[in-house]
């Protein structure tokens, strides 16, 4: 979040904060993406060492649907 904070502050004077007032949000948003396409074997995610799933609300707190959608090769 940190990082987050220092590449897009909040109240920066983006134009979009006329409308709603969360440009910063939106934006954070692009550089983390909103969604993930992740390898499954055997029934069990196939992440590396180090790779985790997380959840990350931008525009919030409020309530949020997390969409899993299985695609079968």
């Amino acid at each position: 979040m940190d990082l987050l904070n220092k590449l897009v502050p909040t109240g920066a004077g983006y134009k979009h904060d006329r409308i709603d007032d969360n440009a910063d949000s939106h934006l954070r948003t692009v550089l983390l993406g909103a969604s993930e396409a992740l390898p499954i074997l055997e029934g069990k995610l196939e992440l590396g060492t180090w790779q985790r799933i997380f959840f990350a609300e931008m525009d919030g707190p409020r309530s949020r649907t997390v969409n899993i959608t299985l695609l079968r090769a």
